[in-house]
């Protein structure tokens, strides 16, 4: 087991590729130092008791489960491939496009999604295109604008943008990883890199390296953590980390690119998602109810308008049938009453 000092505090993981982070205070290193590093005493947070592999959920070589047939468990699309080391979302080609899906809806309120990808191309340092995301939404296999995917989406969506597409900024380094959270009323919007609802971000030079490169989405307790580790150094660096994000449960989980004038390789490695156990305070879990739409605190979100859905061909005949039933119904009545009022109005003038 290896010791790393952060600027954070603390921080001890376990060797290897993708290992995962984990922190605490002095007095607890020391302990775990002293009694060693036997199984039963694995990384864990605070609020962190145990973690499970969801094999349903997860993706890795040699990547059974993966095709059209409706047994699959993640569906291609558009110009994804399966290879022998990788799933390639998208080819080092102009104006491609594709997505990797998970067919099972995911009910899990604490998990975390570790991404083993590579970026990889022909293109100079700023000449490459145009990058791929990483989806927790709720629906899923739509094409779109937004790397691959489609806009005003609901959920969540972690976006490893490689290419500047606002000319004047400055300030900003690409590669860059952001996210941004929708309930289905906020579009992406290109033309500023997705700066007007990004969440945060940070800046990952992950192009054409030579060793792995990893990505993690952690969700506990309503809050939004992602690290990376990219540097060789099997470490984990902070990049965004929110709190008060209401992310609904039963959406699915996704990932998609695109290329367009610009191109790169995109290849997925292996998608492994964790489910983890955290204790929970009454008072905690009242707060941490089930929610329906996706939210974040102090950030307001217009409301969403859904456009009513078409009728079916039976909603349809019945309504038309019902409608003439009343039409006749409402002729029939009026043509007693006028039957009546004829009636009355001879009698007057006998």
């Amino acid at each position: 087991m290896a010791v790393v000092v952060g600027a954070s505090g603390w921080r001890w993981r376990w060797p290897g590729p993708g290992a995962r982070p984990v922190r605490a205070g002095f007095g607890a290193l020391l302990l775990l130092l002293l009694l060693g590093s036997g199984p039963g005493l694995g990384p864990a947070e605070a609020d962190q008791t145990d973690e499970y592999l969801k094999r349903e959920h997860s993706l890795s070589k040699p990547y059974q489960g993966v095709g059209t047939s409706s047994s699959s468990l993640w569906t291609l699309m558009g110009n994804a491939m399966v290879m022998t080391q990788y799933i390639r979302l998208t080819p080092d080609m102009q104006s491609k496009q594709g997505a990797l899906w998970n067919r099972v809806p995911c009910y899990l309120r604490d998990w975390e999604l570790q991404v083993h990808f590579k970026i990889h191309g022909q293109g100079k340092k700023n000449l490459n295109g145009d990058g791929f995301a990483i989806w927790y939404t709720k629906d899923r296999m739509l094409p779109g604008p937004v790397f691959g995917s489609k806009d005003n989406f609901v959920g969540l969506g972690v976006f490893v943008d490689t290419y500047p597409n606002e000319e004047k900024q400055q300030e900003r380094v690409f590669p860059y990883v952001s996210a941004m959270v929708s309930n289905g009323s906020l579009s992406y919007d290109h033309e500023r890199d997705g700066r007007p609802t990004e969440l945060g971000g940070c800046t990952a030079m992950v192009r054409n390296l030579n060793h792995d490169t990893f990505l993690v989405i952690r969700y506990v307790k309503r809050r939004l953590t992602i690290m990376l580790d990219i540097d060789g150094k099997h470490e984990w660096r902070d990049c965004i980390d929110v709190p008060g994000v209401r992310l609904p449960r039963g959406y699915f989980f996704g990932t998609s690119s695109v290329t367009g004038d610009l191109s790169d390789n995109h290849d997925i490695i292996s998608l492994k998602l964790f489910e983890l156990t955290v204790e929970r305070t009454p008072e905690e879990e009242k707060l941490h109810r089930d929610v329906f739409l996706p939210s974040v605190d102090n950030m307001k979100l217009p409301e969403v308008t859904h456009p009513m859905e078409p009728l079916s061909g039976l909603a349809l005949f019945l309504i038309v049938f019902f409608s003439l039933v009343a039409a006749v119904f409402a002729l029939v009545i009026g043509i007693i009453v006028y039957n009546k009022w004829q009636d009355q109005s001879r009698k007057r003038f006998y």
